[in-house]
């Protein structure tokens, strides 16, 4: 079968494929900013399934790229890794530590306490470590992927009369997962989960394939997957980052720093404007003429220009460097036939550079504070200036009080249930469950003076 291909114009063509036709056409490429642009206005993009390597997922974004996405996006700003890493350790406090709840005084305290079977058991497959990846993933993108794994000897069923154990937690990078397909359109009716290199379409890596885990039924599978999200409004199955109303901002606050590159590499930057007179050029034209009487026209402009060159360029280093003060410029001032005076004029060039610089500035400002309020973190925890100061430390305190009361209780609950799910599976005698420790700040006033920070 011959094919041939018929360019129709500059972005179309037709392939002829035996007794079919094909028609093509090219478009521009738009870049991530454009993409993770239209991702924030698009929100339908779990209407249907994609297949990759034969498997019928959910895409996660547009184009099944939301988590390079958000990637980039973060890394291209200058303020949105900092306050996401901020916000890492506000949650992360001291720790995950073991405790239960207890009522006093009719309120509710967490009494930590440690179980060394629990604390051997978390150390076995380093807890830390997987809490802290499952805390990047959440702030990025509000949920995370994970394996539950069964000890080794409980893979094979029950065959030995013992009750399955979960060996380790297992995380999984957003970039690598992605659910199975639900024609109900529900998170609760997805039966796998896929993990491979989504982001290079699994060419290399290919998919596996994991069934979804069972809370109700832990010991189900010997290797199963989790997704552990907090719910977004309206979405069918992916949480979407927090902070979605806030891409404008990132972008924008992203673009400040390019726009003065550019500014600086690329821009007029004129300190001076030469006003020549033309009548000037003419008379050393027609002195060039009485000298070379067989000269063409294109050849006395090109002498003209020769000379034009040599005065612009002894002018220029008259203007131009810290040595050439105290030097001077010269010029002969004549009329032209009609009377008018014709002079050379050398006037400095107002590039207004400085209100240019304020006005980027000011949007930056604008950016930045939009940005932490779209990352849900109070400026004051950020080390930002706002109108020009920063925070008091009473600001400060107050601020960390409401983000312990208001922002800890959610991210806390998605990441270590995870965990402690495993922890009552494994451990069913025990009450104690992890949570993060957060110490309690207080003034210098409530401080002991030996304990009070000084200057030395």
């Amino acid at each position: 079968m011959k094919t041939k291909i018929h360019k129709i114009s500059p972005s179309s063509f037709v392939v002829e494929a035996g007794q079919m036709a094909y028609s093509i056409s090219t478009g521009r490429s738009y870049g991530g900013d454009m993409t993770i642009f239209n991702a924030a206005r698009n929100p339908n993009w779990e209407y249907s399934y994609q297949n990759v390597m034969g498997k019928r997922i959910v895409a996660f974004g547009p184009g099944n790229d939301m988590p390079i996405m958000v990637r980039d996006l973060v890394q291209d700003n200058n303020l949105a890794p900092g306050i996401l890493q901020r916000q890492k350790g506000l949650l992360y406090g001291q720790g995950a530590f073991l405790y239960r709840h207890r009522v006093k005084d009719g309120r509710i305290i967490r009494e930590y306490d440690d179980d060394p079977n629990i604390s051997a058991w978390l150390r076995s497959w380093d807890a830390k470590r997987f809490i802290e990846k499952a805390l990047v993933d959440y702030l990025h993108l509000q949920g995370f992927f994970a394996l539950h794994i069964l000890e080794r000897g409980q893979r094979l069923g029950d065959r030995l009369g013992r009750k399955p154990r979960i060996a380790r937690l297992q995380f999984v990078k957003a970039t690598n997962a992605r659910l199975e397909w639900a024609e109900s359109r529900q998170l609760e009716d997805v039966k796998h989960i896929f993990v491979g290199d989504f982001e290079n379409d699994c060419l290399t890596s290919g998919v596996r394939t994991f069934p979804v885990y069972d809370p109700f039924d832990p010991g189900k599978y010997p290797v199963s997957a989790s997704y552990n999200y907090s719910y977004s409004f309206g979405r069918n199955f992916y949480s979407t980052p927090a902070f979605m109303g806030a891409i404008r901002w990132i972008l924008r606050g992203s673009d400040i720093p390019t726009i003065f590159r550019y500014v600086t590499d690329n821009g007029l930057n004129l300190a001076y404007h030469i006003h020549s007179p033309a009548l000037y050029w003419e008379r050393k034209k027609d002195v060039l003429r009485e000298k070379h009487p067989d000269a063409q026209e294109t050849e006395l402009d090109a002498m003209v220009a020769v000379l034009k060159d040599k005065i612009m360029g002894t002018i220029t280093e008259v203007l131009s460097g810290k040595k050439n003060a105290g030097k001077f410029f010269e010029s002969i001032d004549f009329y032209d036939p009609d009377g008018n005076l014709c002079t050379w004029k050398i006037e400095a060039v107002d590039q207004k550079i400085k209100d240019f610089v304020e006005s980027q500035l000011k949007i930056g400002e604008a950016a930045n504070s939009a940005i932490t309020s779209g990352m849900q973190l109070h400026p004051s925890l950020t080390n930002i200036m706002v109108n020009g100061k920063l925070a008091s430390g009473s600001e400060m305190l107050y601020a960390h009080q409401i983000y312990k009361l208001s922002d800890v209780a959610i991210p806390e609950m998605v990441i270590l249930d995870p965990i402690n799910q495993a922890i009552r599976f494994n451990f069913p005698e025990t009450d104690l469950q992890l949570g993060f420790y957060h110490q309690s700040l207080m003034t210098q006033e409530e401080t002991a003076p030996e304990d009070r920070i000084r200057n030395n």
